[in-house]
């Protein structure tokens, strides 16, 4: 493809993910799709100006993930930069009260914010008693959600979701925080004012990262008009302390800085702990105060790092066993010491090691009862495969929600094997076998020329990279002069790259164990080109995602 202006090489990465046109290289915000096409918008405005009018009181109720809670400073922020007075906020405690806008969460507003309007981010297209609840007791109710909806709607006094236009919104993918945005937009221009929400658009980035939702054309935008203005030091504060503790620059921010070193800071706090904890870091005005509470979320995703490796190490110990005999379509892991809290994270950890849709389940708080995280598969959409469980088997699962590649539910201990039965049969007839061959997809190889700084730079810097849109990744084979294991399961090599007489450095994570102790003199693998910065020097690094001796 021939761009004016763009390297053949990233013109043919570009290519490969789906790029058609010169006006999809350029991330702008004029490019995002008009908030006039987002129809369910009408209603939540007119609502919320009405709301500024008569000075209504706001709580608004987010959800207890990075998504929700960027969500929660976001509409806080917003709201407030937009002249009404600063709402109120709560978020469920995942331990005592669960997911989303229940009654119990309606009574504990009404007990200590006594609102007008509960405005939900990142949650309530399912919480009909919830809003009912609410409704009763004479508040009004706004929802904005990205979840997919039930059998029923809550009946709200509007619902801003983009999962629920007729018409197809051409930016369905938005995360929970990306919709917060598009309503406070709205409302801006329904207010006739220039000022106030683009300057947020570093928290959209954050929440849209670490919710891992497709990075399509609007999300692309919104993530990287995030990242320019966090790397201009225009950023909040909060964010930018969750990345100096991680030991990132906020001036060089990327995407996947966001995604592995502020959004698994923020997620630790709703893990573990309590999701105020993140919120009030991000709405933090001072860099000291912000300081303090990155410091803190730093120190429980430590604790959360030890917590999920004993889970993990128990869980491929199970995974090994199954391999003894057939794996089967998909795994449903349980542990009576596993923490509710990381469960989703090591349904993540063991899909990306078989490849197979994964459900990790730890005891939940309520006697009786286990909730459960799954993970899934490229062609496997999760929620419906639950739905299906839940049509033939209504009496297996308590509760159930989520979207195409994550979901949460709660079922019976004693209904455990039933509930593995029943879901692996229905991933079975869902899926084809040639779903789960995993295939490593390449951007081809890279001459020894172009494996350099610049292009490490270029690659990195040019794009905001992450789901449904990855980072280029490139095959090849190289001598290995020299080769270490560093840490307890990592590889590092220095790679010969004979045609430019010179050498480059690698890393392979996690490597496997047998590769720990080979004698390595030529390999073979598929890899990322990436910065390497230590103590100021500046390097091109490959990463390999796959790597096997030649």
């Amino acid at each position: 493809m021939d761009w004016p202006g763009v390297p053949p090489l990233l013109a043919r990465i570009l290519a490969n993910r789906g790029l058609t046109s010169a006006e999809q290289l350029e991330l702008t915000l004029g490019r995002l799709p008009h908030p006039d096409g987002f129809r369910g918008l009408a209603a939540a405005v007119e609502l919320l100006l009405a709301a500024r009018e008569q000075h209504w009181r706001i709580c608004i109720v987010g959800d207890y993930d990075a998504d929700g809670a960027t969500a929660t400073a976001l509409m806080v922020r917003g709201l407030e930069a937009l002249g009404f007075p600063r709402p109120d906020y709560l978020v469920p405690n995942r331990f005592e009260y669960g997911y989303g806008l229940s009654p119990a969460i309606v009574d504990l507003a009404r007990e200590t914010v006594a609102p007008d309007l509960i405005i939900t981010v990142d949650n309530g297209i399912a919480s009909v008693d919830g809003v009912a609840a609410a409704r009763a007791a004479g508040m009004r109710v706004l929802i904005t959600d990205h979840h997919l909806p039930g059998d029923r709607l809550p009946d709200a006094d509007a619902i801003a979701n983009p999962r629920l236009e007729e018409q197809g919104f051409p930016a369905p993918n938005l995360a929970g925080v990306g919709v917060a945005f598009y309503l406070l937009m709205a409302v801006q221009r329904g207010l006739g004012v220039r000022r106030g929400v683009v300057d947020l658009l570093d928290l959209v980035a954050l929440g849209t990262v670490a919710d891992v939702v497709a990075l399509d054309d609007a999300n692309r935008i919104l993530v990287e008009q995030g990242l320019r203005r966090l790397r201009a030091g225009k950023g909040n504060p909060g964010l930018r302390a969750l990345l100096q503790v991680a030991g990132r620059d906020p001036a060089r921010a990327l995407a996947a800085d966001l995604g592995f070193a502020a959004g698994p800071r923020l997620n630790a706090a709703g893990r573990l702990a309590d999701m105020r904890h993140g919120i009030e870091c991000l709405l933090a005005d001072s860099v000291s105060e912000a300081r303090q509470y990155a410091e803190e979320l730093d120190a429980i995703n430590r604790e959360r790092r030890g917590i999920e490796q004993g889970m993990r190490d128990a869980a491929m110990a199970e995974v090994e066993r199954l391999r003894d005999r057939t794996l089967p379509p998909a795994l449903c892991l349980h542990g009576r010491d596993w923490h509710e809290g990381v469960v989703g994270i090591l349904a993540s950890r063991v899909k990306e090691a078989v490849h197979r849709p994964v459900i990790a389940f730890a005891p939940a708080r309520e006697e009786g009862l286990v909730k459960g995280s799954g993970r899934s598969i490229p062609g496997l959409h999760l929620r419906d495969v639950l739905d299906a469980v839940a049509t033939r088997h209504p009496e297996l699962l308590h509760k159930f929600g989520g979207h195409a590649m994550a979901a949460g539910m709660t079922l019976r201990a004693d209904d455990l094997d039933a509930f593995r039965d029943a879901f692996q049969a229905a991933v079975a007839e869902a899926a084809s076998e040639e779903l789960f061959d995993q295939v490593v997809d390449s951007d081809g190889g890279l001459g020894d020329g172009d494996i350099t700084l610049a292009t490490a730079e270029m690659l990195s810097h040019r794009f905001p990279w992450g789901q449904g849109f990855p980072p280029p990744r490139f095959d090849g084979e190289f001598e290995v002069l020299n080769h270490r294991v560093v840490g307890e399961r990592h590889l590092k090599l220095t790679l010969g790259l004979p045609g430019v007489n010179g050498v480059v450095d690698g890393i392979h994570f996690n490597a496997d164990p047998a590769l720990l102790g080979a004698r390595l003199s030529r390999i073979e693998g598929v890899y990322r080109l990436e910065v390497n910065e230590f103590r100021g020097r500046r390097s091109p690094q490959m990463m390999f995602e796959h790597l096997r001796p030649v």
